[in-house]
């Protein structure tokens, strides 16, 4: 089960091993937003999520890559139900989210908490609070697959 001190405990050293290794190289940029195949009537919670990529590069360890990016989620929007193929040690630059997983459990994150999310597991970034959201989010992935997987209900 993950908690907020977990989540925050083993995010610092997970931070600096991640961001060292992704520590040079020019940043390009990308934005993605997805189609969760939501009817035409009903509003897409997840409309004008953006996740705009930093810098990329090779990691140590053979086949996997180092990935960095600024998530930007508006006011009353979440990241929609997602994993990635590794770690992803993040840090709220900006906002208050309710980081919810599919274990039930249900971490609140404001403004300077850094938080880690191991591979593979479902999550869902909700911005609840009155800014948009801006996270730093490192990733640490098998370069064989995509970066974002989404998961509908």
């Amino acid at each position: 089960m993950l908690d907020r001190r977990s989540l925050l405990r083993s995010s610092g050293v997970a931070a600096a091993g991640a961001l060292g290794i992704a520590a040079s190289a020019s940043a390009a940029e990308a934005s993605s937003t997805a189609s969760h195949g939501h009817h035409s009537s009903v509003p897409d919670p997840t409309a004008g999520v953006t996740r705009t990529l930093l810098q990329e590069n090779p990691s140590p360890a053979k086949g996997w890559k180092t990935v960095q990016t600024l998530v930007e989620i508006p006011r009353r929007k979440e990241s929609g139900r997602h994993s990635h193929p590794g770690v992803e040690v993040g840090y709220i630059v900006r906002g208050d989210v309710s980081m919810e997983f599919d274990d039930g459990t249900t971490v609140r994150l404001r403004t300077g908490d850094p938080f880690f999310i191991p591979s593979d597991t479902i999550h869902n970034a909700r911005n609840i609070g009155t800014v948009t959201t801006m996270m730093l989010s490192t990733y640490v992935v098998d370069e064989t697959k995509p970066l974002v997987t989404t998961h509908t209900h």
